[in-house]
């Protein structure tokens, strides 16, 4: 009887020590690669400019949560990187705060000279989940496909261990946490490296603020104004309109 009592007990200790743990609160470091080189125009200057560049564009960022909010800031440059100091500059001010309880947002961007402050609604997604499977990060994830901007077709892998509906950027709203994300007409890919349990500094997931702060409208509405001229030059008129929406897309995202 004592056996059968001995079994019983190592039976229901391994299934403890085998069930689902959920994750509610982390630090993730992501790897976000970009083909800068496939970014730029055909024209002459961007030619020559590439012959000093990197192909890729390698930066390391932190995803911090707890609380169902999150904050998605810059990290580090690849020593391999390449690019103009100004664009260095660019990506190092971004950073997304996210509070899922409120469905609220703000997030902080350097364009066209100036540093600003969106706050708004959290947008939603077009999304279609998929029967396919892949591990990130020692976590079990799956593929699905969203739509933003219109057309922008997006590849996601979430897995639904790690229970915030959050992503890199303004990426998010599947049923778990965003691991692996491509955005092909952007050449940009994000793959999470490593995920740590513990939240290093949870006071610094809080909204992010400015004397001036902008909906997504009013953002939209202010980058259009400052770059209506931008792609008034050249005949091309298909790589014009494919210039414009890089910079839009990389602008709104």
């Amino acid at each position: 009887m004592k056996s059968v009592y001995f079994v019983a007990a190592m039976l229901f200790f391994s299934f403890c020590s085998t069930a689902q743990q959920f994750v509610d609160k982390a630090e993730i470091e992501f790897e976000v690669n970009t083909n800068v080189k496939k970014n730029m125009s055909n024209n002459s200057w961007d030619e020559m400019m590439k012959e000093s560049l990197s192909e890729l564009k390698t930066s390391y960022w932190t995803y911090s949560f707890t609380d169902n909010k999150s904050l998605f800031k810059f990290n580090r440059w690849s020593e391999k990187t390449r690019i103009p100091k100004n664009e260095k500059d660019q990506d190092e001010e971004k950073s997304w705060y996210y509070d899922f309880n409120t469905n609220s947002m703000s997030s902080q961007k350097q364009v066209v000279g100036s540093t600003i402050v969106i706050s708004d609604s959290i947008a939603p997604i077009e999304w279609r989940i998929t029967n396919e499977n892949r591990e990130i990060a020692g976590y079990n994830c799956r593929k699905a496909v969203g739509k933003i901007f219109g057309d922008v077709y997006i590849f996601a892998f979430y897995t639904d261990d790690i229970t915030i509906s959050g992503g890199p950027c303004s990426i998010n709203g599947l049923p778990g946490m965003i691991l692996g994300l491509t955005i092909p007409r952007l050449y940009t890919s994000y793959i999470a490296t490593k995920v740590n349990l513990t939240v290093t500094n949870p006071t610094e997931i809080k909204p992010i603020t400015a004397k001036k702060m902008f909906s997504n409208l009013e953002f939209r509405t202010l980058i259009e104004d400052k770059t209506k001229d931008w792609w008034s030059y050249g005949n091309d008129e298909e790589e014009k309109k494919r210039e414009k929406n890089v910079f839009l897309w990389n602008a709104f995202l």
